[in-house]
């Protein structure tokens, strides 16, 4: 596993030939994982844990963040107190070419479909 530690927090992150594919795909399989990474795919950059809100408890938050970090799917890193968080987009597109976008591009149809807010954000 590889770390990031400034400030003297370290958070484990898979290495890029560490991520599998089952782990990838059981995180972006929950509703509200998948709506983090809409998110930060909508943004293009990075977001902290506060500005991406979801209708659950702080501690499902942090337990749907964790799975998305230790899956490969984002990764985390603090920059004063705040924990921010960005796509893994170059790991995930060099060994799944093309999957991330596939499932970003049928979460946006899904959501115009069933007329839900958020629809289009994923796109690049």
């Amino acid at each position: 596993m590889t770390t990031a530690a400034p400030a003297g927090r370290t958070l484990a992150h898979p290495a890029r030939d560490e991520i599998r594919l089952e782990a990838v795909l059981h995180a972006l399989a929950d509703p509200m994982r998948l709506r983090v990474v809409r998110e930060l795919a909508g943004c293009g950059g990075e977001l902290s844990c506060s500005q991406i809100e979801l209708p659950v408890t702080k501690s499902t938050t942090t337990h749907h963040f964790r799975v998305l970090r230790e899956s490969g799917v984002l990764r985390q890193s603090y920059r004063g107190t705040a924990k921010l968080n960005g796509l893994r987009r170059d790991d995930l597109d060099a060994l799944f070419p093309g999957l991330l976008q596939r499932i970003l591009d049928a979460a946006d149809r899904q959501s115009d479909r069933l007329g839900e807010a958020g629809g289009g954000a994923a796109r690049r």
